[in-house]
């Protein structure tokens, strides 16, 4: 099963029992940022003079991307990596989320906790991990441990987004954080250099990164 990379990072952001992993914050631009990494790798954006271009405006099959392509090609005016990233994040997880229980990994279950206060999570309809994120899991640490030297790209993009939304040590909590950030850090420098839209996709694992970086320091100092 493919599913998009929006998809397989929110699977990546929530543990077994439905809840999400640390501020929210982080993953919706996570979200927005997947997006646009799918729209490049799919050849229906690119970047030109420093602003995202719609160059092909065919859906991609997958309703939460294409509704991201839709918006992007709506506006009046090509925007920058950094605009949409932001206008993009708004309610970003709920698209992807309601399209991750229509195919049938995960489920939507209202709770209440203390009886009072309502949550809603989004285990898969087994409990445990889905098997499309333990199998891009598998893949994704044989390329950060060397075990596969010839990575393919769609796990390449989505190291990169880990790396820039600093989720090492929730992806490989076994593996050393700064040897593993380093090996990421490397993993994405060796290969978007080849890559005909590396350029794109670099800007935008900075852009997430130094977003998620002031979102940490305004967190701490509202502390």
């Amino acid at each position: 099963m493919t599913i998009s990379l929006a998809e397989e990072l929110v699977l990546l952001a929530y543990n077994d029992e439905g809840s999400a992993y640390g501020m929210s914050t982080w993953l919706d631009y996570g979200v927005a940022g997947a997006h646009l990494v799918e729209l490049a790798l799919a050849e229906r954006i690119e970047l030109r003079d420093g602003r995202v271009t719609v160059i092909d405006a065919t859906p991609t099959g997958s309703p939460p991307v294409d509704a991201a392509l839709a918006t992007i090609a709506a506006d009046d005016k090509p925007r920058k990596a950094q605009d949409l990233i932001y206008r993009l994040s708004k309610r970003a997880r709920t698209p992807v989320l309601d399209a991750l229980v229509e195919r049938g990994i995960l489920e939507r279950r209202a709770e209440k906790v203390l009886r009072i206060i309502p949550v809603t999570r989004y285990p898969s309809p087994d409990g445990g991990e889905p098997a499309v994120e333990t199998e891009r899991r598998r893949l994704m640490r044989a390329a950060v441990d060397g075990t596969d030297t010839t990575p393919d790209t769609r796990t390449l993009a989505l190291c990169t987004l880990v790396h820039a939304l600093d989720w090492e040590r929730r992806v490989f909590p076994d593996l050393p954080k700064r040897e593993t950030r380093k090996r990421l850090k490397e993993l994405g420098e060796q290969h978007w250099a080849g890559v005909a839209v590396g350029r794109l996709v670099k800007e935008l694992a900075a852009l997430i990164a130094s977003t998620v970086a002031a979102i940490t320091v305004a967190a701490a100092a509202g502390a």
